[in-house]
């Protein structure tokens, strides 16, 4: 940002009166991330994207790939993934699909009061208390937690970690903690919510085997049900044509969709070219421990990088395909051959 833009919008608020300071306030504090790319900036309503569309445009610009402020985004939440067999359990671990929704009229998690952020958690499980058959669940809201059932779902990756990391806490999520926050899962504990996180929802799909079609079908058959039982009862989500689904980091924005993999690539992480080849790829890597977590033992959560300007099913399309050509290179490496011919291949794409 230019002195000039910031001069330009400093004295100008959203609706509910977020203003840029605001919105850049984890990013003066935290210059830089070690282990991922982070955009330094957060909404706090749904207004904010227009109200400082000069920063923002410029912002979702850089991060999505060239998406311009006259750029439509697309959704497609079909089941079409095609993918002939599980990813090799001798690579990947699990699978997941993720992505996040705001309830329109209600400020985002930086901003919003905690009137809001109960009214959010009182509307989602109302749409949730709906499902039935295979995706019939519960809710389990942060306060009525003991630290050692918290602590063992944060380990087997079912619950988000306490607000401990800067991004969350300088951007304003931390407050009132764990105040209207919880997790909601079925019974399988194989589909999840997770309610007022960094977004007011997170809607998730996972399983441990490499069966990334069976995940993507159960996300798509519960997000659409969820989004029906939201509009049933009077409520709706936050979208425009223009910038798909309304999230609080601009890095969200459109599909929202994260689609990841725990996979093992010990010869492979330590080639010369491995971060060129997932930027061609289009994919992205960290820990598995989380986002402020790096690799240990070349153990990776292998996701796409791409948020906006590609559908859901592209997305993760992408990643199936990226992930098998990971596999087919690691697999060559482990037998001793040289794969910088697959290498090169594969980048050329």
């Amino acid at each position: 940002m230019t002195p000039e833009l910031y001069k330009r919008m400093r004295a100008r608020q959203t609706k509910s009166g977020f203003t840029i300071d605001d919105a850049i306030q984890t990013g003066v504090d935290n210059p830089g991330h070690p282990f991922i790319m982070t955009v330094g900036c957060v909404a706090g309503d749904e207004d904010s994207y227009e109200a400082f569309a000069e920063f923002f445009d410029q912002i979702i610009e850089s991060r999505h790939g060239g998406y311009k402020a006259t750029d439509t985004h697309k959704t497609d939440l079909s089941d079409g993934l095609v993918m002939e067999e599980p990813f090799d359990p001798d690579y990947v671990f699990s699978v997941r699909v993720r992505t996040g929704r705001s309830i329109r009229g209600y400020a985002l998690p930086p901003w919003c009061s905690r009137a809001e952020r109960r009214k959010v958690e009182s509307i989602s499980l109302g749409a949730l208390d709906r499902f039935d058959g295979d995706l019939k669940g519960k809710y389990f809201p942060l306060y009525e937690m003991t630290d050692a059932a918290q602590e063992q779902l944060i380990a087997d990756h079912f619950l988000f970690d306490k607000p401990v990391s800067p991004l969350l806490t300088s951007a304003g999520m931390a407050r009132d903690w764990p105040d209207a926050r919880g997790i909601w899962h079925n019974d399988q504990k194989n589909f999840l919510v997770w309610i007022n996180e960094e977004d007011h929802l997170r809607v998730i799909s996972m399983q441990k085997d490499g069966d990334m079609q069976a995940c993507w079908k159960r996300w798509i058959d519960g997000l659409n049900k969820f989004e029906a039982y939201v509009k049933e009862a009077g409520a709706d989500f936050m979208h425009s044509e223009h910038l798909g689904y309304i999230l609080t980091c601009p890095s969200n924005l459109g599909t929202g969709v994260r689609a990841g993999v725990h996979m093992k690539l010990e010869k492979l992480s330590e080639h010369a070219k491995f971060d060129d080849l997932l930027g061609k790829l289009r994919l992205q890597k960290r820990g598995t421990g989380g986002v402020d977590t790096a690799s240990e033992g070349g153990m990776f959560d292998i996701s796409n990088a791409d948020r906006l300007g590609f559908s859901e099913l592209e997305l993760v399309q992408m990643l199936v395909d990226g992930v098998n050509a990971l596999i087919a290179i690691e697999k060559k490496l482990q037998a001793g051959e040289n794969a910088d011919s697959d290498i090169s291949a594969v980048a050329q794409k």
